[in-house]
């Protein structure tokens, strides 16, 4: 361990001995702290405190906002050497995984590749490696903080006692919000249109094997709009991350080779395969759905019709009508739609969907609404009936309305105190060394009285 401290101490004041000479040269990155073997770059304050600035709103002077960042810096290597010191791994696939998907997202916001590297001024290898070192960190961190936290809960005692301590002035505003169900008919597709799907795509099969470029008709004819504009090409993709059916030909493949016409949840395929990288697999593909008859949407608006009817004349309440009649897997839990940004029932209006915003402002609580178009997961045109079975008005928080809200934040508080508890312990035994420009930072943690 002394070892390491003299290790340490003397990388630290060597970089800044040197940077100092340097910096006649005009060279302004640097060394400006070090915490364990890890160490915090000048340029890492730099390129966060840009960001800061972009995004506006930057409350307090250049040097305070720069004395923030160093100790948020402080704070990770803290942790990044924690996770070494308690051997925590993370392997290549987790990384490799969560690079590739935040990749494809970057692409998907751009455009392409080529407008990704013009973005970041820097090679696709560039970035896939830069993002890596960042993503392995985050997971190193990640499972420390969880390690910290893992024993705390807040019991009513606590909630109570922290809803308390708030000040009767400052007790926040809680928005309207909402907990809405559904009941969903999905028109029935018939075997012929399945069938003519099919055989269209078999053409299309049969003149790529002919000597047209799988590419060029996947442009002109496939009918996924994220992948036919590249092509047909999917990007890297790992085990799980695809639909059964569309993941087992997929690994089929060797390299080049065009599958048979598969069916998912989605449509109609076809691949052909462009690289394999162990469980990674990359793909293009023509899809063709099938599509929903008029016929057979008006027949689901009319169902839906006499079954908002019912409900209207009491002949059957909602939730029974759910269970009976609903095509939707929702059913199971009575219709209820599921806020994908906290798993709760529960919707502020700007959390909202705009077709079911629309809708339900004009509902009050416990009316079916008409039947309203809206397109399945799959991207399938169907009709649902929606009704509000909750909605509150716009109110100061208070346990008998927001007891779980209150709850989420008490537990957001008792969590960070069990992390600054720790900080505080751990930073007295780490080896930490900042660099004398930033003594005069006011940190909440005294780390640049560590010796």
């Amino acid at each position: 361990m002394k070892l390491r401290k003299i290790f340490a101490l003397f990388v630290f004041v060597t970089i800044c001995a040197s940077t100092i000479y340097a910096q006649q040269a005009q060279v302004i990155d640097k060394v400006v702290a070090v915490v364990g073997k890890n160490i915090v770059m000048q340029s890492d304050i730099e390129e966060q405190y840009m960001q800061y600035r972009l995004q506006g709103g930057i409350k307090g002077s250049a040097s305070s906002i720069r004395c923030e960042i160093l100790e948020d810096q402080l704070f990770r290597k803290l942790m990044l050497n924690q996770a070494e010191l308690d051997s925590i791994e993370v392997t290549d696939d987790q990384v490799d995984q969560e690079m590739e998907y935040r990749i494809r997202y970057y692409v998907n916001q751009l455009g392409s590749q080529e407008k990704l590297e013009k973005y970041f001024n820097k090679t696709m290898k560039e970035i896939k490696d830069e993002l890596r070192t960042i993503i392995r960190d985050q997971k190193l961190i990640d499972e420390v903080q969880r390690k910290i936290v893992e024993g705390v809960s807040a019991t009513p005692s606590d909630v109570r006692e922290f809803y308390n301590s708030i000040p009767k002035d400052s007790v926040p505003m809680v928005s309207a919000h909402y907990e809405i169900a559904q009941l969903v008919k999905k028109p029935p597709i018939t075997l012929d249109e399945k069938l003519a799907v099919k055989d269209r795509l078999y053409g299309l099969r049969n003149r790529i094997l002919k000597g047209e470029r799988f590419s060029t008709l996947a442009l002109l004819y496939s009918e996924d709009p994220g992948s036919a504009k590249k092509g047909g090409e999917l990007g890297f993709q790992g085990r799980g991350e695809l639909v059964p059916e569309f993941e087992a030909a997929a690994f089929a493949l060797k390299d080049g080779e065009i599958s048979e016409v598969i069916e998912t949840e989605y449509g109609f395929h076809i691949l052909q395969l462009i690289e394999r990288r162990g469980d990674y697999v990359n793909v293009r593909h023509i899809l063709l759905t099938v599509k929903v008859s008029p016929e057979a949407l008006q027949q689901a608006y009319n169902e839906l019709d006499s079954i908002a009817n019912l409900i209207r004349n009491d002949s059957i309440t909602f939730d029974e009508a759910v269970v009976k009649f609903s095509d939707e897997d929702d059913k199971v839990n009575g219709g209820y739609l599921v806020n994908p940004n906290d798993g709760s029932t529960l919707f502020a209006a700007e959390d909202l969907d705009q077709q079911v915003s629309v809708v339900v402002n004009k509902l009050q609580v416990g009316e079916v609404s008409n039947p309203v178009p809206m397109k399945t997961k799959n991207d399938k045109d169907a009709y649902r009936l929606l009704i509000i079975k909750k909605k509150t008005t716009p109110h100061k928080a208070n346990l008998q309305e927001d007891y779980a809200l209150i709850q989420q934040w008490t537990m957001q508080k008792l969590r960070q105190e069990a992390i600054n508890k720790w900080i505080d312990s751990k930073s007295s035994k780490a080896y930490v060394k900042i660099c004398d420009d930033y003594k005069d930072c006011d940190f909440k943690f005294d780390w640049n009285l560590r010796e």
